[in-house]
């Protein structure tokens, strides 16, 4: 088997390993965002690190992966697409233009969003970045078609939904990709998971606490089923600083 890029969590909570203040509130949107960063109190030697930066070099970690939730809410309303009127079969194979996927890395990155369901609608660029979607042959046709005329590559890695173990595996054949840093929220960490393919976790606590039923975690998903053992994972490193937030480097061990 192909063997897959290196995949390191990097995941800011609240003490009690929170990662947002509500089910819906969009951490990249108002008030949340002000909210979320008044939970760290400044400090002689703050916590915070480029852990992209840090990958980089230990690494050469060249993307980085979000799920579609941490930039559409749940009950937000797409805006709608032209209807693809053509063969629709070619929509379904990898789309990776040359003139984007041969540029040098670095300086080149990955901007990868999971989106089976086709909901983000791109309308930023940033230099030395471009967008990545991983999507499904469930995925609507009108939004392949979109993000053809849109020139954002993709990569067709599932059925119903997007597998993430093939997508992984994928953006490394296809993109040379040789580290993945998830940055996204618990769903998708959750999802990573389960499916086994997370190799380091960066954890940074804040000192607050936020509780409430169904408030996203560090990790979501699906429970671990009955005798099943929970994952287990080496510290690496430690380090508290006089604001009260604490940040903890795990590597996964083998199970």
């Amino acid at each position: 088997m192909q063997k897959r890029p290196r995949v390191v969590v990097s995941v800011g909570a609240s003490a009690d390993g929170k990662v947002a203040l509500t089910r819906d509130a969009l951490l990249m949107h108002q008030p949340s965002s002000d909210l979320w960063g008044s939970m760290t109190p400044r400090a002689a030697d703050p916590v915070r690190i480029d852990i992209l930066e840090v990958l980089r070099e230990q690494y050469g970690c060249n993307a980085i992966l979000e799920g579609s939730g941490s930039l559409v809410s749940e009950d937000a309303i797409p805006e709608e697409l032209p209807t693809y009127d053509g063969d629709t079969t070619g929509l379904y194979r990898h789309f990776l233009p040359p003139e984007i996927t041969g540029l040098p890395s670095p300086p080149h990155m990955w901007f990868t969003v999971v989106d089976s369901r086709g909901r983000v609608r791109w309308t930023e660029k940033h230099q030395d970045w471009d967008v990545l979607v991983l999507v499904a042959r469930s995925t609507p046709a009108d939004y392949l078609g979109y993000l053809r005329r849109e020139r954002i590559c993709y990569l067709v890695v599932g059925e119903e939904r997007v597998d993430l173990a093939r997508g992984i595996v994928a953006m490394g054949t296809e993109l040379g990709v040789s580290c993945v840093l998830s940055t996204a929220g618990g769903g998708l960490n959750g999802a990573l998971l389960r499916a086994g393919l997370i190799d380091e976790l960066h954890l940074t606590l804040a000192p607050a606490l936020i509780g409430g039923l169904g408030t996203p975690s560090v990790m979501d998903g699906p429970p671990l089923a009955v005798g099943e053992p929970p994952t287990r994972l080496q510290l690496l490193s430690v380090h508290a600083d006089t604001g009260g937030s604490v940040r903890l480097h795990y590597a996964v061990t083998e199970s």
